[in-house]
């Protein structure tokens, strides 16, 4: 049964966002997703989006580098919103206060989706508002995390869209959230266009993964495991053998079996299938490599062994994804040459 007390949010002439930002939080994370909405606004010619700086209180809070931008608003007069993005950044548990806590779970309550950008899903956690979510942060701060909030399903993607929770990484990964959100509200062609402003080659989506260094995984006392993913990934084109992995550290077969199952979660012959995959995907959307030159170059014997194990992990297959990457580049220069007739 629905909870009829809460207050239904506004319906809105245009998407709105507000960005809650804490202190010390990343200016990069917040000017890359502001900046979409802008370039979305500017290539359309149309007003499709607005957004409002805010803190808690309303006087303006220093970012990470110490900086600031204004004007803010106090969050309770920033007025009805589409989404709620609460900003982190470092030190997020000082930030994140019994006040802030409260005024989160306020918006909950009227119905308001919530997002995060970098290390502002800790506070949605916090306030138990990522129960039971799909959701993801900064990649520094995956481990411990998860140990604090086990009720919340973190990933390793750059950003998460569950329901009504938007979360992201940091960094410029922003922009590619806010990439996702525009492309749902106004149409794929829209991407190529603000994405050809940034000068941005790919737009990534949410397959996309952070690349989190294996020592941050599993910490620096474990200099076999290290070792072993270390000559995974100087061991591409050609990979070697669980065997000969074991022989080079040298340990056994079965401890290096028992590390990786530990530490990382994956059989090592998966983690191993996994990295030579993001490889191959990366040379598939950069370079001009057919896919058999890909394969081969990613220790695949054949394009139907490369096509099947690329599937399972992305959802299609490499043609498919090329061809959209494609497509959506054709997209953008057809607009752009409409654009420019015009």
């Amino acid at each position: 049964m629905s909870d009829t007390s809460k207050s239904p949010v506004p319906q809105l002439p245009r998407h709105r966002f507000v960005f809650l930002t804490l202190p010390n939080y990343t200016m990069l994370a917040l000017a890359s997703a502001i900046d979409a909405l802008r370039m979305a606004n500017r290539v359309s010619k149309r007003e499709l989006y607005e957004w409002t700086l805010a803190t808690l209180d309303g006087e303006p809070v220093p970012a990470s580098n110490g900086l600031s931008m204004s004007p803010t608003v106090a969050l309770d007069q920033a007025g009805p919103a589409n989404i709620v993005f609460v900003v982190g950044g470092v030190q997020v548990e000082k930030a994140t206060t019994a006040p802030l806590l409260a005024a989160l779970r306020r918006l909950d309550q009227r119905h308001v989706a919530l997002g995060s950008l970098c290390t502002g899903g800790y506070a949605l956690a916090k306030a138990g508002l990522l129960d039971k979510y799909r959701a993801v942060i900064h990649w520094e701060n995956m481990t411990a995390l998860r140990e604090e909030f086990p009720r919340v399903i973190f990933s390793d993607q750059l950003f998460a869209i569950d329901r009504d929770r938007y979360t992201c990484t940091g960094g410029i990964a922003p922009l590619d959230l806010m990439l996702h959100i525009i492309k749902q509200h106004q149409g794929r062609d829209i991407g190529p266009l603000i994405s050809e402003q940034f000068i941005l080659d790919r737009i990534r989506n949410d397959q996309d993964r952070q690349h989190i260094p294996l020592q941050a995984r599993v910490g620096l006392f474990h200099e076999n495991l290290i070792e072993a993913a270390a000559l995974m990934e100087a061991n591409i084109e050609e990979p070697l053998s669980l065997d000969e992995i074991a022989a080079l550290v040298g340990v056994s077969r079965r401890q290096i079996e028992r590390l990786f199952k530990r530490y990382v979660g994956q059989v090592p012959t998966k983690y191993y299938l996994d990295m030579r995959l993001r490889r191959a995907r990366d040379l598939l959307l950069q370079t001009p490599m057919s896919i058999m030159q890909v394969a081969v170059a990613c220790g695949f014997q054949s394009p139907p062994h490369f096509s099947k194990c690329y599937r399972m992990l992305y959802g299609y297959t490499p043609s498919a994804e090329r061809s959209a990457s494609r497509s959506q580049a054709l997209a953008g220069l057809a607009n752009h040459v409409a654009a420019s007739a015009s």
